[in-house]
């Protein structure tokens, strides 16, 4: 039987009002200071750094496969250009994996410093080339590497354009034009500029030669006309480039080449 009691107020109440009854959705034990806490943010946690980990492992293993091209490229050039030290080499391009496999890498960059010029009459060493190369190849038996296409941008230091021409040279008085120093008996000295070009052959003419200071002397004028006749090869750059234009700065020259079926042969370098 259900009995109704009535409170100080003389309003009726249900005794059974406010019995407590847990919720379904409650967890049977209820939480306590220093009790286990569950393991599921923890778990949370490692399956994300498990996905973090599965999604950066194609990076880094076509990381590593550029890398070793790069490596194997940089010796290869070294040795055949016969640079004190390795180029820098830079696969450009994601992933190159599918590009190892395919034979053909897209885009490859290459700059070595300090490129010798051996077996010639008047050697000019290239202070520093950089290669932008594009559908690099290499054949079976490692002979050589061909590029579909290329740019380059050689640097001629004036030391060493010097050295070449036995004249001191410098910048000259107007763009496109060197100045040079030549040596007069009795401590004498003549200073004349020259235009410089491009032609035929990688080949950097110099033409057109001024006295601007000093005095120069018959005698003296012929010996100038036998060093500026013969322009002066470039003989350290890869088959199938061709000189393009060259630029006169305050520390060189700029040579600026472009090819298609640049060839790269080590063993004949």
């Amino acid at each position: 039987m259900h009995r109704t009691q009535h409170g100080h107020d003389g309003h009726a109440y249900d005794g059974h009002a406010y019995d407590y009854e847990p919720s379904r959705d409650e967890p049977d034990e209820p939480y306590l200071p220093g009790a286990r806490p569950r393991a599921r943010p923890r778990r949370r946690r490692t399956l994300a750094a498990v996905l973090v980990a599965l999604a950066l492992l194609p990076v880094t293993v076509d990381r590593v496969v550029a890398a070793r091209i790069e490596s194997r490229t940089a010796k290869a050039f070294q040795q055949g250009m016969g640079t004190p030290e390795a180029p820098e080499v830079e696969v450009r391009g994601f992933p190159v994996v599918t590009q190892a496999a395919s034979g053909t890498l897209r885009h490859v960059d290459i700059t070595a410093h300090d490129i010798p010029a051996h077996g010639s009459a008047r050697p000019l060493p290239v202070s520093e080339l950089s290669l932008r190369l594009d559908g690099l190849t290499k054949a079976d038996d490692d002979s050589e590497a061909r590029a579909r296409s290329a740019r380059a941008s050689a640097f001629l230091s004036y030391p060493d354009v010097s050295g070449a021409l036995g004249l001191e040279i410098s910048q000259g008085d107007r763009p496109g034009r060197v100045s040079a120093v030549v040596q007069l008996p009795l401590s004498q000295e003549a200073t004349v500029t020259t235009t410089v070009s491009a032609v035929s052959g990688n080949r950097i003419a110099f033409e057109d030669f001024e006295v601007t200071g000093g005095s120069l002397a018959a005698a003296g004028s012929a010996i100038l006309d036998r060093i500026f006749e013969r322009p002066i090869r470039l003989r350290n750059i890869p088959d199938g480039l061709r000189l393009r234009s060259v630029t006169t700065t305050a520390d060189g020259l700029d040579a600026e080449f472009t090819g298609r079926s640049v060839t790269f042969r080590p063993e004949e370098a």
